[in-house]
């Protein structure tokens, strides 16, 4: 399943220039397993694992960790036209 998760991340995504990394396109928001919605993060593809980085609003920032096996669903969510 990771060639699928990662075909929906780069859909949701466009790439940071300079980075490997992937920031959420304008409107779209992003929720794994059902878990928190993430609105304006930043994903990083590695082999073994995805990262969601995402800044907090007291200014931190906080790196999520999915293991690509233990990712069973991702929604992505936008508007309606």
């Amino acid at each position: 399943m990771k060639n699928t998760w990662e075909k929906i991340f780069e859909y949701a995504s466009m790439p940071v220039h300079g980075t490997m990394s992937r920031k959420l396109r304008k409107g779209v928001s992003l929720q794994i397993n059902e878990g928190k919605v993430y609105e304006n993060a930043v994903i990083f593809l590695g082999e073994e694992f995805a990262r969601i980085t995402e800044t907090e609003p007291k200014k931190t920032t906080a790196n999520t960790y999915y293991d690509w096996a233990g990712i069973g669903s991702i929604r992505t969510i936008s508007p309606g036209e």
